[in-house]
């Protein structure tokens, strides 16, 4: 592949001083780009300045033969680094928004100088950057915009309220960038990195600082802004360590109710299963359709309205309440007892007026949100405390991007993201004193995706769940939730932007029950954090998705070149490997685990390696006795029963029919407890059973019909093991026999993971042995057949009768060391019910290859999604209740192409 190269294109990158925009600076130069080095030369947490730190990097570059020119203003004056760049070189054509500084404290000591310093130069200086570069790339079209998010904002983080919502405001804020972009061939993307600087020493240990470096993350960037990317934008990027994977938002099914008087908080409540279902996600770019669910739900009969809500005796206190969503949320707390303080700048008394003349208790409070001690003292006075607090209160400024202004956007900043910060201080000390709290903010789609003509209300609005994520972590402890609604409603703001017959349809009432239930003591799990779009009678949660991404070996330099050779892999979603991160820990596992990837391994000494290796040898050569195991009837109805058979399947639970048989995965149950000829101790260093993992299991089946009893023996071989750094992995493959016809029954080969015990210098990859290894891909198309199963709480007992006696999975104080709440199933029994549902809808396998992506908890429910493709079934199988998979990659070879069924 050719180098990338970036000749007489100009780079700006901000806050090059140092770190990673110090490694931008000095590779784009390295690559023929002329760079303006900017950095306004202060401590990382935004105090002081120096001319010094642009100057060593601007002099590192010219020496080095490159072309680059310093600059020292704060990004608060963005139009000022742009110049620079113009004067300098005539054109800017990539701008690189990396500055920033940190405020860590905890929300409860923040300061508004804590707050509003965060806030300028993170969220205020990237859009001055953009908005002055932004006319030249029109103008050329021709633009390249990378922003910068952070852990931090993605899932929040306890102690950063402020720089989690500056971080989140960055993807609302690029989203739409890439929108209004896209016609004028402007790029922009976003990027979270993990990479050491001044900012991550001081809540990052040294040994992990030193696999962090920047230039982990530079290659990734470089791809994103070169002229050859035509497609990839308004993309979110996790990077650092080795490690790139994107992220992308996943809306579930959710649940759809009649619009009507029966739309209750208590019903909403009856169906919670089915606002977080994300058995059908959505990917959504944009709002769901909701004319269509306003059809749907108008059509529906009456809902159950499920159990009362009560809010007696609670104090709710409600920004912009005049009118609109504010108005119904009031008018409904008041009716379900709650004691409402109704916040409007403009009237407030109509509003109470209401409340009063329906025998409730209000207040009116005429000020603006953003004078949050003002607002909370009102519920103060006139009831003693605040148990509620709705930030709701908003405005308009919508402008194309190259039209808008700073008045514009100050104003909308201030008002959303601010103001929501402000009355949320307010109350808090409050909420902690009392150890009592529900806190519901407010976002928009358009924040979640982007929207044209709406860079700052989008920046302000993702900021917004940014705080609230990182806030829900702080107040979890002290019981105060915080939770984030998108809503979709008519009110005075979308009269602006909706046709009024739109308006009226979208009532406000429907979407107020949510809230209601969200501000309540029956608040159901998960009780904080969350994020919810809800509209027109439907209700559901979004979620982050992201992909397996690529690793890349630590101990080998990464290029922009091996990145794009790899990015399909990187931006696939679809090949079972995704997940969805939900905190800052979650973020990391996938960095973390890549710091053990290595090209060729390394240990203390090369005599352990060379012992390692030779034992490794030697165990391969190996031929193992026979280990006996013999089963009848009775084993085979058991094994039936473990995996979910019910009384009236007949040919699975009673011998004396005459289609009686055994479930084709009963093939793993004879080799279970096989003797081996080896010592793991032996063949990989540090060995320890509390670190292994199944990570993959493939069987075949040899004989048919499967015998419905027989003596057997099982004699397991040792095919291989890999070297991944800090982990090994163990391939055993083992052939179960017929004792008395010497017929082989089954094979199997199962892929442990065996953390802590690489870096032997062994192989980095295991060899190819067809459908044994084979990785299944989902096609892109809906599944030709979904089989839903729930399992029991007592299925874990049950399954351990077959020979898996591990405490894990029937021990709670066992399962709890393992770091699980409860006992967890088997997965070899999960990968049974899944055998099982391929065989009920598409007949007989001859081999089954599974890898175990997580786990399923007894009384789960499992949702086995299955492809046809020739003669083979690709499938999946994921956990219903949290969408998450617990067998991915997965296939079967059919024994003929029928449709022989039970």
């Amino acid at each position: 592949m050719s180098e990338l190269r970036f000749d007489n294109q100009t780079v700006v990158v901000t806050g090059a001083g140092g770190g990673l925009g110090k490694a931008y600076a000095l590779f784009f130069a390295s690559r023929g780009a002329n760079v303006v080095v900017n950095d306004l030369g202060g401590s990382f947490k935004g105090e002081g300045n120096s001319t010094k730190a642009a100057d060593v990097v601007v002099n590192e570059i010219k020496a080095a033969g490159g072309k680059a020119v310093p600059n020292y203003d704060s990004v608060e004056n963005g139009e000022r680094i742009i110049d620079t760049a113009i004067q300098a070189f005539g054109r800017i054509d990539i701008l690189l928004n990396n500055a920033g500084i940190l405020r860590d404290v905890s929300f409860k000591n923040m300061k508004d100088d804590d707050w509003d310093l965060i806030i300028k130069v993170h969220v205020k200086g990237a859009y001055k950057c953009a908005r002055a570069a932004w006319p030249h790339f029109r103008k050329q079209k021709y633009g390249r915009i990378i922003n910068t998010a952070s852990a931090a904002g993605l899932f929040g983080s306890f102690g950063q309220c402020n720089y989690s919502a500056a971080k989140l405001s960055q993807v609302g804020f690029t989203e739409t960038l890439a929108k209004e972009g896209y016609k004028y061939n402007i790029m922009a993307n976003v990027i979270a990195p993990i990479a050491a600087s001044r900012m991550t020493a001081t809540v990052m240990p040294p040994e992990l600082l030193e696999n962090l470096k920047p230039d982990w993350v530079v290659p990734l960037v470089a791809v994103l802004v070169h002229p050859s990317n035509k497609q990839e934008t308004g993309s979110i990027f996790e990077v650092g360590g080795g490690h790139i994977a994107k992220l992308r938002w996943e809306r579930a099914k959710g649940a759809l109710l009649k619009t009507d008087d029966t739309l209750t908080p208590g019903a909403i409540l009856k169906k919670w299963d089915q606002v977080n279902d994300f058995s059908q996600p959505e990917y959504p770019t944009g709002p769901a359709d909701f004319m269509t669910l306003l059809e749907e739900a108008m059509k529906m009969g009456s809902n159950d309205k499920g159990e009362n809500i009560d809010l007696k005796g609670k104090v709710a206190l409600i920004t912009g309440a005049g009118g609109g969503l504010g108005r119904s949320y009031a008018l409904l707390f008041a009716e379900l007892g709650a004691s409402v303080v109704v916040n409007d700048l403009v009237n407030p008394d109509s509003t109470v007026q209401e409340i009063e003349k329906l025998g409730g208790k209000a207040v009116g409070n005429k000020a603006s949100a953003e004078d949050g001690d003002v607002v909370v003292k009102a519920a103060i006075d006139a009831f003693g405390r605040i148990d509620i607090l709705i930030n709701n209160a908003g405005i308009l400024r919508d402008k194309a991007f190259h039209n808008m202004d700073d008045k514009l956007w100050d104003e909308v900043i201030a008002v959303h993201l601010r103001g929501t910060y402000k009355t949320t201080k307010a109350a808090y000390p409050y909420m902690l004193k009392q150890k009592y709290g529900r806190i519901v903010n407010t976002t928009s789609t358009s924040g979640i995706y982007g929207n044209f003509g709406q860079a700052n209300y989008a920046a302000a609005k993702l900021g917004i769940l940014g705080f609230s994520r990182a806030l829900a972590r702080e107040g979890a402890k002290n019981n105060i939730f915080v939770n984030t609604i998108a809503p979709n409603a008519g009110t005075n703001m979308t009269r602006s932007i909706m046709p009024e017959e739109m308006v009226q349809a979208f009532k406000p009432g429907y979407v107020a029950p949510l809230v209601a239930l969200l501000c309540s003591d029956k608040v159901p799990d998960p009780a904080t954090g969350g994020l919810f779009e809800v509209g027109s009678g439907w209700f559901g949660r979004t979620r982050w998705q992201r992909s397996g991404g690529h690793g890349f070996p630590i101990d080998v330099k990464l290029t922009p070149e091996h990145v794009l050779g790899v990015w399909k892999d990187i931006i696939n979603f679809g090949d079972g490997r995704a997940d969805h991160p939900e905190d800052g820990q979650d973020g990391l596992k996938s960095i973390m685990a890549n710091l053990g990837n290595k090209s060729g391994g390394s240990s203390s000494s090369s005599e352990q390696n060379s012992e390692i290796l030779s034992n490794i040898e030697s165990a391969k050569k190996l031929k193992a006795e026979g280990t006996s195991f013999i089963y009848d009837d009775k084993d085979v109805i058991l094994y039936n029963l473990s995996l979910g058979a019910k009384r009236d399947e007949l040919p699975l639970v009673y011998e004396g029919s005459s289609d009686f048989q055994v479930l084709p995965t009963f093939g793993v149950v004879p080799p279970f407890n096989a003797s081996a000829p080896w010592n793991t101790d032996d063949i990989v260093p540090n060995y320890s059973p509390m670190m292994l993992l199944h990570g993959e299991q493939y069987l075949e089946i040899r004989k048919f019909p499967i015998p419905t009893a027989a003596e057997t023996l099982s004699y397991p071989r040792l095919i291989e093991v890999i070297d991944k750094g800090t982990a090994a992995v163990m391939v055993s493959g083992t052939t179960t026999k017929d004792a008395k016809t010497g017929e082989d029954l089954f094979y199997n080969e199962m892929t442990a993971f065996i953390r802590g015990s690489g870096g032997f210098g062994g192989a980095s990859k295991g060899s190819n042995r067809g459908a044994a290894t084979t990785t299944y891909k989902p096609p892109n198309r809906a599944p030709d057949a979904v089989v839903e199963e729930r399992t029991t709480e007592n299925q874990a007992a049950l399954y351990r009768l077959n020979g898996d006696r591990n405490p894990l999975h029937i021990d709670p104080d066992f399962s709890k060391v393992g770091g699980f709440k409860v006992p967890i199933l088997h997965g070899l029994c999960f990968f049974g019910i899944s055998g099982k549902h391929v065989l009920q809808r598409f007949g007989p396998f001859k081999n089954i290859k599974v890898r175990f992506a997580g786990t399923v908890l007894p009384g789960q429910t499992l949702q086995t999604e299955m492809w046809k493709e020739g003669s083979r079934v690709i499938f999946q199988t994921r956990v219903k209740e949290t969408g998450k998979l617990c067998v991915a990659g997965a296939g079967a070879e059919l024994v003929d192409d029928g449709k022989a069924k039970l």
